[in-house]
């Protein structure tokens, strides 16, 4: 038996030492040897070791498997419900991720993560309330979670409660004050509490810290184009393109901004870039009441010309 035990641990700490290195492959093949020596099959931390692995190296069903047996051995083991939830939720099975998303919650009150992810699922199957119900748990657990007062900032956005958006937005800018996509939310906010300044200013704090978010290009460049100012619209959806040359919508909105100022030739070139990196924008181009004043333009009917060929 001394010898059993010793040739396991020997398994399990070559497999934990390739892991560290991220040999995975070969870490997988020495917890293997372990499991099959009679002790691994009831060591529930070789068990929780496999089901991780299995897992980051997208063996889905092998982790699946191996969170069962750990829950056969042990039926309060909170992590293995919560490894199952996160299964079930990566495959888009919904309801059995929320059976053991609760599941977690219930063996482990305090499993902040699990209450987390049952809150994306409220929020993405429509149950709102629910969403923010688990969201404000997280964050009793957790005051630090960055991510769920920006998720419960979003769904009181998107209920047009947005003083109290502010309000947990403002709370994450405490745990981060310079993640660009809490300042593009807080921008967002702002603009639609009518504090058209201090939303401009948000936007512009994203784009320093972030210049690859195109959406905070866009939205900043429309509340110009809103205010009557194309030129300035423009020329911040042009600094947008020039850090995001493969997003076919700037182009597309640029085009729109354009016509406005009868800059029609220019404005044409862009929609042909945008059908270029994204061909849904010759649907919107035939619908898009905004570009009526340049329909009949020989270069514009090209376009179509050629889309019908």
């Amino acid at each position: 038996m001394e010898n059993k035990n010793y040739l396991y641990n020997n398994y399990l700490n070559m497999a934990r030492n390739l892991r560290t290195e991220n040999n995975l492959l070969k870490a997988m093949s020495f917890y293997k040897k372990a499991y099959a020596l009679d002790i691994g099959k009831f060591d529930i931390e070789l068990l929780m070791d496999m089901a991780l692995l299995y897992d980051q190296i997208g063996l889905s069903s092998e982790a699946e498997s191996k969170y069962l047996e750990i829950i056969k051995l042990d039926k309060d083991e909170a992590i293995a419900y919560y490894g199952l939830a996160i299964i079930y939720n990566e495959n888009d099975e919904l309801e059995k991720a929320k059976t053991f998303y609760k599941k977690a919650i219930e063996k482990n009150p305090n499993y902040d993560k699990a209450y987390f992810f049952l809150a994306n699922i409220y929020d993405e199957i429509g149950q709102k309330e629910k969403a923010i119900l688990n969201y404000k748990k997280v964050i009793d657990i957790n005051p630090y979670d960055l991510w769920a007062y920006a998720n419960t900032a979003c769904i009181l956005e998107e209920q047009n409660k947005n003083s109290e958006a502010l309000e947990y937005i403002n709370k994450a800018l405490k745990v981060d004050r310079r993640h660009y996509k809490i300042l593009f939310n807080k921008a967002v906010i702002l603009n639609k509490l009518g504090m058209i300044e201090e939303s401009k200013e948000y936007y512009n704090k994203s784009i320093k810290e972030n210049p690859r978010y195109p959406f905070s290009f866009l939205n900043l460049a429309v509340i110009y184009r809103e205010e009557g100012n194309f030129e300035k619209a423009i020329e911040i959806i042009t600094d947008g393109i020039n850090e995001n040359m493969e997003e076919g919508f700037l182009y597309y909105n640029r085009a729109c901004f354009y016509v406005n100022i009868n800059e029609n030739l220019k404005a044409i070139n862009d929609i042909k870039k945008s059908i270029q990196l994204n061909e849904d924008f010759l649907g919107y181009m035939k619908k898009d009441r905004e570009l009526d004043p340049i329909r009949g333009i020989k270069e514009y009917k090209e376009i179509e010309g050629t889309s019908k060929q």
